[in-house]
């Protein structure tokens, strides 16, 4: 098993003990089991599920991460998140809302639009509704 830890800047998000994490990379989609040779990664908006059972039979708990840092050692993981937030917390309204304004500033492509965020916005917004939709 391998101690999980996520921190987000206003609290302790998660810490418990899983077999096996998959997260949203900038590089892409990344699992880590136990012995994983020790790195770091960027976060991209995306789910995390946490496997806490050693025989990945149950559901994972499933979280949204917003960006971040990931640290991977042998038997620890440290999530560094701006955002983290349980499917219970995600207030579906607001992310759809969200999602028309975000895509509406892509789709006005105007003067002065901040396309990358714009795009940013979109995709957290998707994550959220996502996981909301589950």
């Amino acid at each position: 098993m391998i101690d999980v830890e996520i921190i987000t800047p206003d609290r302790s998000f998660y810490t418990g003990k899983v077999s096996f994490i998959e997260m949203a990379t900038t590089e892409g989609e990344i699992g880590v089991y136990e012995n994983h040779v020790p790195t770091t990664c960027i976060l991209a908006p995306g789910v995390v599920r946490l496997y806490e059972d050693e025989n990945h039979t149950a559901e994972p708990k499933v979280a949204v991460i917003h960006a971040g840092f990931v640290e991977i050692l042998k038997d620890r993981i440290r999530i560094l998140a701006e955002i983290a937030e349980w499917p219970d917390e995600i207030d579906k309204n607001r992310a759809e809302e969200a999602r028309i304004r975000a895509q509406r500033r892509i789709d006005e492509d105007a003067d002065g639009v901040d396309l990358d965020r714009a795009e940013l916005a979109l995709k957290r917004a998707l994550v959220r509704l996502s996981v909301k939709n589950k």
